[in-house]
């Protein structure tokens, strides 16, 4: 990749970020860390600089997304799932640290490769005869599977969503608690990769690059929203995070095979 290539396809990432919090096509934003990973990698920066560099624009973008919904979640996910999201967010810095470039790579694109086959197996998920009542048996589990896979990748769409998505919340109030859950998730990790060096000096700097991004996002997504169908795009995206989990599984060299 040239240097051209590589800010192109993280700005690709970032402006997924924005996309996902106007509320435009739920979970986009598990394509941003793998395709910031393979851009950044492509200039020689390990996983997890993407990811130090995508937490505080993930904050800049929950911010979008409480001011847009506010007032309109159910709060009561909070208690249910933070207690989970801490001891599993403990649990991922700890281990962030344990793993090569090329372990986290393929944690990375596993976590993307699972999203992918989970939006196509969800609606066979959610069908359930009545409401979900949310408690701390499902709760706590699900909070420390979210708290893990959001530290590695940014990745706990799919883990929240399948202890939101039974309550059959209305989807305004939905999206809304999405937001809130995520706030607090984003906010909770901050500490904990200040402290393993995963968010440092240079990671806050490059960040700042991408930063004026995340609006743009957020208005190309409330766009988009009214002119083309959310279920084509997101087969597109869907198709994108596929291919670059499989590319960072996998490591393959496509530049060589198209010699």
């Amino acid at each position: 990749m040239s240097d051209w290539t590589t800010i192109l396809f993280a700005a690709m990432g970032v402006l997924f970020i924005g996309l996902s919090k106007a509320g435009f096509g739920g979970g986009l934003g598990m394509l941003t860390t793998p395709l910031c990973v393979l851009a950044f990698s492509a200039g020689g920066r390990p996983p997890a600089f993407a990811v130090g560099v995508l937490l505080p624009l993930l904050c800049a973008g929950d911010a979008f997304s409480l001011w847009h919904y506010w007032g309109k979640w159910e709060r009561k996910n909070l208690k249910y799932l933070l207690p989970g999201v801490v001891v599993g967010v403990v649990i991922g810095a700890s281990l962030i640290g344990q793993f090569s470039a090329r372990q986290l790579n393929v944690a990375i694109g596993a976590l993307a490769v699972a999203f992918v086959v989970f939006q196509l197996v969800k609606e066979k998920i959610w069908r359930a005869e009545g409401a979900f009542a949310p408690n701390h048996l499902v709760g706590i589990p699900c909070g420390i599977g979210a708290g893990v896979t959001s530290t590695f990748a940014h990745g706990a769409g799919p883990v929240v969503s399948l202890f939101l998505i039974p309550q059959q919340m209305a989807k305004e109030i939905y999206v809304g608690t999405t937001a809130l859950v995520f706030t607090w998730i984003n906010w909770i990790k901050l500490p904990f990769f200040v402290l393993q060096g995963i968010i440092t000096r240079e990671t806050l700097l490059t960040g700042l690059y991408y930063l004026p991004i995340i609006p743009v996002g957020v208005w190309l997504g409330v766009w988009l929203n009214r002119k083309i169908s959310e279920q084509l795009f997101l087969r597109l995206v869907y198709a994108m995070t596929l291919l670059t989990g499989l590319q960072l599984l996998l490591n393959v060299n496509f530049a060589k095979l198209l010699r």
